[in-house]
């Protein structure tokens, strides 16, 4: 009988870390080992060397910080980042770093299992809508992309609230979804509108969607 493939698995969300569990454990695969932060994964990917380091960005520690030092001391590894930033700096950070995958947390959980299979059977697990930054970025090395580059002069947690309030959330569900404060969540979309030089948050929405 085949060995299953094991994961460990970081997030500072336990819930979004429980719905990961259960659509991988259903997915014949062994969750070896949960962390918070960075460093946890760092020290639980050196501890049980899984196959797969299935890593949050936008967690205490720095998710692509992890990655870079699990590629260094557990090569072995796979790595894959599960986020909700579309940034083109984390994509690329995360590449860098030694990221074989990056999915997006809006990702059916029941698709996991089947995404991280191909990670390990050499494909690239990125969605579509992203590819074509990589592309982009190949192909016209040393010169300005030709997409608007709105999305890049947003943080992680910017995006994260962005893209939820592009959902149709609200400001307290966005606060809620992210553990956030709605107060926080305001100071982020301010940040926003400064960065993009609109004037209301709408503005904001359709200029991103823009974007890409």
């Amino acid at each position: 009988m085949d060995q299953p493939i094991r994961v460990v698995m970081a997030d500072d969300h336990p819930q979004l870390r429980h719905g990961i569990r259960v659509a991988l454990e259903a997915g014949g695969f062994e969750v070896c080992g949960e962390a918070a932060d960075g460093p946890g994964a760092i020290r639980l990917t050196e501890q049980h060397r899984p196959d797969v380091a299935l890593l949050d960005i936008h967690m205490p520690g720095s998710g692509i910080r992890a990655a870079g030092e699990i590629r260094r001391l557990v090569p072995e590894t796979a790595i894959v980042m599960l986020t909700v930033s579309r940034a083109d700096a984390d994509l690329f950070d995360s590449l860098r770093a030694g990221a074989s995958g990056y999915l997006l947390k809006d990702t059916d959980p029941a698709r996991l299992p089947a995404a991280l299979r191909g990670v390990l059977a050499g494909e690239a697990a990125i969605p579509r809508s992203l590819v074509a930054r990589i592309l982009d970025e190949f192909r016209a090395p040393g010169r300005p992309s030709r997409r608007t580059p709105a999305a890049s002069r947003l943080s992680s947690r910017e995006w994260e609230v962005m893209e939820l309030l592009s959902q149709g959330l609200t400001t307290e569900a966005v606060a809620e979804r992210l553990f956030l404060a709605p107060t926080t969540v305001r100071v982020h979309v301010s940040s926003v509108l400064r960065k993009l030089r609109v004037t209301d948050r709408q503005a904001a929405i359709d200029l991103l969607r823009d974007d890409h």
